[in-house]
């Protein structure tokens, strides 16, 4: 009898070690907290990855929008998911923090401050929606550190000058700016500001592209940035894969600018870190809170992390890219009291799981 409990207990103690290792396995890569959302992955070609979204613009509802695809592509697709925010003093989102002194105030100026930066050394992907920040040396540096790791990057709209200074970063002696590292800095608004909308049609040339699988109707209320001097192109080594048609008016279907050219509005490049690395690097100048009720553009950004990754194998035209959940973004501005945008804890941005 003896021998025979000593058995059964054996078997008990393996069982609960097996489980253990497999929950530990299964656990998602950062731990809860009140300053950031988490979203384990479910089933999908995404398992066992782990994508970081920083939200920390002023103008474009990245606080909305990044929870949102975050809850898509864990939910759709089995990747884990991380979502950072630009906080202020109380712990709350607040895109309503300036991004400049005011003019003799220069020494009471608040720097910005997004928790969590430290778990980029656990991310295999990182997508950047950041614009003008002022953040404290040691959360520039773990920015730095990702961005030189050779790992995959995407940016958003306002990441191409998602930084007020230069980054403490250098590769080959010489220092490096966000905009150098994605292929262009934001030089003007192309279409009108805050007045014009953007249809984005894709480069034909490069319709059969993994990151353009059925991508389709692809349309935003934003206006289209420029990123290089008039009769420019994008810098060596970019790719453009959609180019932005400025269009009259912010209704879909509206009638394009006759004065305004179409631009690159997307486009894809690599990346060659201080010691040889080479990354993926997608940029999308269309991407506001807004931009992002087009299934087209969540496709194409969503098919963007699959390559960034080195998954274009399992892109697929029929993976769910709808919303888990409601959402309904802000309208994109400054005007604050008029938008409803007020401070909020980062609780407040979960999309449902």
């Amino acid at each position: 009898m003896q021998r025979h409990r000593s058995t059964w207990q054996l078997l008990i103690a393996a069982a609960l070690f097996n489980a253990v290792a497999i929950s530990a396995a299964s656990a998602h890569p950062v731990p809860e907290s009140p300053s950031w959302l988490t979203y384990e992955g479910g089933e999908g070609p995404g398992k066992g990855k782990h994508i970081v979204l920083i939200a920390a613009d002023q103008e474009y509802r990245s606080e909305q929008s990044m929870p949102m695809l975050a809850a898509i592509l864990s939910k759709h697709h089995g990747f884990d998911c991380t979502v950072l925010f630009g906080v202020n003093e109380k712990g709350q989102v607040d895109p309503t923090m300036p991004v400049y002194p005011k003019k003799g105030e220069e020494d009471s100026f608040q720097t910005h401050n997004i928790p969590g930066l430290e778990h980029l050394e656990k991310a295999d992907l990182v997508i950047f929606f950041t614009r003008l920040l002022t953040l404290p040396p040691d959360q520039l540096q773990h920015i730095v550190n990702y961005l030189d790791s050779g790992k995959p990057i995407i940016g958003l709209r306002t990441a191409n000058h998602g930084f007020r200074s230069p980054l403490p970063y250098k590769t080959d002696g010489k220092r490096v700016s966000i905009g150098q590292i994605l292929g262009g800095s934001f030089m003007s608004h192309h279409g009108a500001w805050h007045r014009d909308s953007t249809r984005g049609d894709i480069v034909p040339e490069m319709k059969d592209h993994p990151i353009l699988i059925g991508v389709s109707d692809i349309w935003g209320p934003s206006d289209v940035y420029r990123t290089f001097k008039e009769g420019g192109s994008l810098p060596e080594g970019c790719t453009a894969l959609v180019n932005g048609q400025p269009l009259i008016g912010r209704e879909h279907g509206g009638p394009s600018n006759p004065k305004k050219e179409p631009l690159p509005v997307v486009w894809f490049k690599t990346w060659k870190t201080s010691d040889g690395k080479t990354a993926r690097v997608f940029q999308s100048t269309m991407g506001s809170a807004r931009d992002l009720e087009s299934a087209g553009l969540r496709r194409l950004i969503i098919n963007a992390s699959y390559w960034g990754l080195g998954m274009e194998d399992k892109i697929s035209a029929t993976r769910s890219v709808d919303y888990v959940g409601d959402y309904k973004p802000l309208v994109s501005g400054f005007n604050y009291p008029e938008l409803g945008v007020v401070p909020r804890m980062p609780a407040e941005y979960r999309s449902p799981e």
